[in-house]
């Protein structure tokens, strides 16, 4: 590991108890304007965990103490109740078509991220995945914390314990396998991050707004690698928030998810392009294995600022 990241580690690596809520509420309220906080929730069929998640940062960060400005859940198609069961929980939901409809939507998860900042109005936006089960506000005031608190820092990740089943620390298998390696031997600064991967996180819009977005599984990759060109290792952190339970995907949804962070990080190596976008894998059929293409995210989205609606926004 780089010198430099060992100071990092010792520096910009913290525990969510070491900045007490009623630290965070201080710091808010002495600069409303400028600390206000976005939480952003991108969902796509959660009905089964979003209402907890909903209810749990409402109650802990909304009414018994006033962290969190505005509670949003981007519905990216769901077929189940999800927006129903999000609304009742007390956040504002919007469909991902409903937000800048003059451009079509791209499935995947970043495309809902990037349009999250049009509908949205915190200097902090705090994103959050919808299929976490045994919520802890902790993942928002943890992640939230230190850019309350130190102006030098501007986008901080959440690390945690990830078990598999009842296996400890065995979550993460794209992350060790594919995310990791490919940081370690071309970013090495960013060797010091435990869940480079992990969905939640707490950025400053200032930067947000700068950076483009991949519109699938590569955008904490992507988010992450360009956040370190653009605004240095220093202004970055992570946050040990405890553990973290959701949802497992099969092998070989997590061999589509493999391929997308590599195109992600092939782009920003070379800024070229894939001869050939796509990942082909097997199943096993009545006579064999049959092959199965799928195309892998070519797509992204560019800075928010560079968007006409975006800009007018801000300007009125």
């Amino acid at each position: 590991m780089l010198e430099e990241v060992e100071r990092w580690l010792t520096r910009r690596s913290w525990s969510s108890g070491d900045r007490p809520l009623n630290r965070l509420t201080d710091a808010r309220d002495a600069d409303p304007h400028r600390t206000s906080v976005s939480v952003v929730l991108p969902a796509l069929n959660e009905e089964a965990t979003v209402g907890a998640i909903v209810a749990t940062i409402r109650r802990e960060l909304m009414e018994k103490v006033r962290l969190v400005d505005e509670l949003v859940v981007i519905d990216s198609g769901s077929t189940d109740a999800t927006a129903a069961v999000a609304r009742a929980a007390g956040a504002r939901v919007v469909h991902r078509d409903a937000i800048l409809p003059r451009v079509p939507a791209l499935p995947g998860k970043g495309e809902v991220l990037w349009r999250s900042l049009l509908v949205t109005s915190g200097e902090i936006v705090c994103f959050v995945d919808a299929d976490l089960r045994d919520f802890s506000a902790d993942f928002v005031s943890g992640t939230v914390g230190p850019l309350l608190t130190d102006s030098g820092v501007q986008f901080v990740k959440a690390m945690y314990d990830r078990p598999l089943g009842n296996a400890a620390g065995q979550g993460g298998r794209v992350t060790e396998l594919v995310a990791r390696p490919l940081l370690n031997l071309h970013w090495p600064q960013l060797a010091g991050f435990v869940q480079p991967l992990g969905g939640e996180y707490a950025v400053r819009r200032s930067l947000l707004e700068r950076l483009p977005f991949p519109v699938g599984y590569g955008v904490e990759l992507g988010l992450l690698v360009d956040a370190l060109h653009t605004v240095g290792l220093d202004a970055l952190g992570q946050v040990d928030v405890g553990v973290r339970v959701h949802r497992h995907q099969d092998g070989q949804a997590l061999g589509r998810m493999a391929a997308a962070i590599y195109r992600t990080a092939q782009l920003r190596l070379s800024r070229g392009h894939l001869v050939r976008p796509a990942l082909t894998q097997f199943e096993r059929g009545e006579d064999g294995f049959v092959p199965r293409t799928h195309a892998v995210d070519t797509e992204e989205r560019p800075p928010m600022r560079e968007i006409a609606e975006y800009a007018e926004r801000h300007a009125a």
